[in-house]
């Protein structure tokens, strides 16, 4: 059987994961310079020792609430097609093998908002894990293109 290595992280009660391949790091919060007139999901910019990567908070991107004022996020830099981006989440998991037979494509009942920013979900012996499209969640494009469909900031 064929598995794959999977980061995990975790987004409020859910877990999600990214392919390790296109993991280039992950660390705790850093200070970040806000972009103005930036749609709400872009955080901002940090500064990765030199290169400046652009913060994408995850919960803003997938629709959920955002943190509280006292919960510093943790980043998962990914390599993307466009370049480096990090993505913020609430909190680092472990790295997992995952086996390609309990891989699904994404349940119907996913919110239209949500449902291109996940390339499906791993039936795992605990729970679930929604494996997420990187390229699409990284795309700002397609961000700006979701806050011009009315939904705005959070």
């Amino acid at each position: 059987m064929s598995s794959t290595q999977v980061c995990t992280f975790r987004i409020g009660e859910r877990i999600f994961g990214v392919q390790v391949a296109v993991v280039q790091e992950v660390f705790r919060s850093q200070a970040m310079t806000s972009v103005p007139l930036a749609p709400s999901v872009v955080r901002g910019l940090i500064n990765l020792r030199g290169e400046i990567v652009t913060a994408l908070d995850l919960r803003r991107r997938l629709g959920l609430a955002d943190h509280g004022a006292s919960e510093d996020p943790m980043n998962v830099v990914v390599r993307t097609t466009k370049g480096v981006v990090s993505f913020l989440v609430d909190e680092i998991g472990d790295v997992v093998s995952v086996d390609q037979a309990s891989f699904e494509a994404p349940p119907e009942t996913l919110d239209d908002e949500v449902r291109p920013f996940i390339s499906g979900i791993f039936k795992l012996d605990h729970g679930l894990l929604v494996l997420l499209d990187v390229e699409r969640c990284a795309d700002v494009s397609a961000v700006a293109a979701d806050r011009n469909r009315g939904k705005g900031d959070r």
